[in-house]
């Protein structure tokens, strides 16, 4: 068994007979840095809502899960640490694009249509104010870059990379499992915005979803009960510490000491209350 990665949350091991054990660790970062100081039971909660999505989807696409018992692990990870935050997945061969599900306008792509500009091959023909709802939501990849940032795409560039069939499977499964999981948040109180997904091809070519999944680190989550169209609405993520490193001029630093510990009560509060919102049938 050995460590392939140890990423900005997670550290994924190996175990070298077509599974892997992903350990999902109380680590934040923020501004490409990860930050040193932990939140508390951070990992646990992103570990339950990937969890309770794997299994929400499973009808729509077939996921890498296959255990969160640590009895089905090997004895390392039979530990107390590794409780609520560790998982026994299959390995695949995964996809190299994040598949990125925009619901919103929002983010860089309001930047683009404020400018009169299709953005990642998509043109808008009505008026949106920032934060409005998209009559559709729409795919738009990016490459998952080994070194430095990942690189936007039209959904045509994947598409014509990986074979017109299957990048129009991974389009359609990508909007299917947004559609749905959009309205179990909804009727929770959380809006999902956008977020990104992951897919491999498991031994038989099939396709899978994999890394994680609808966690308010790769998406983004607004409180439903104070969303408004036109204005940066309130988040469930990590958008409370980007503020107090904004305000404090210390974004991007790498020489950053420790967080605060009210800073950090008030991210896992958040954290955890999205968790409690999602998580229920």
């Amino acid at each position: 068994m050995k460590k392939i990665i140890s990423g900005k949350v997670r550290e994924v091991y190996d175990l070298e007979d077509g599974r892997m054990v992903i350990v999902t660790t109380d680590r934040i970062s923020a501004f490409d840095v990860i930050l040193p100081t932990m939140i508390t039971d951070k990992g646990k909660v992103l570990n339950a809502l990937a969890n309770f999505w794997f299994d929400y989807t499973k009808d729509i696409v077939k996921n890498h899960m296959i255990s969160s018992d640590l009895k089905d692990m090997p004895a390392e990870f039979q530990k107390p640490e590794f409780e609520g935050r560790t998982i026994l997945v299959k390995k695949l061969k995964m996809i190299p694009y994040e598949v990125i599900v925009r619901g919103y306008m929002f983010g860089s792509m309001y930047e683009a249509y404020k400018k009169g500009e299709p953005f990642l091959g998509h043109k808008f023909d009505k008026e949106y104010k920032q934060a409005e709802k998209l009559d559709e939501p729409i795919v738009t990849p990016s490459t998952k870059a080994a070194e430095g940032h990942d690189i936007n795409v039209t959904l045509q560039y994947m598409k014509d990379d990986l074979g017109e069939e299957l990048g129009t499977k991974i389009e359609q499964a990508a909007l299917a499992i947004y559609k749905k999981c959009y309205e179990h948040a909804k009727a929770n109180g959380i809006i999902i915005a956008d977020t990104k997904f992951e897919f491999g091809l498991d031994e038989n070519g099939e396709l899978v979803l994999g890394d994680e999944v609808l966690t308010p680190d790769s998406s983004r989550f607004w409180d439903a009960s104070k969303y408004e169209v036109g204005g940066s609405p309130a988040s469930y993520d990590k958008q409370f510490v980007r503020d107090w490193l904004k305000e404090h001029n210390l974004a991007g630093d790498p020489n950053i000491k420790e967080i605060p510990a009210d800073v950090v009560a008030k991210t896992a509060a958040i954290y955890k209350e999205c968790q409690t919102r999602i998580c229920h049938k």
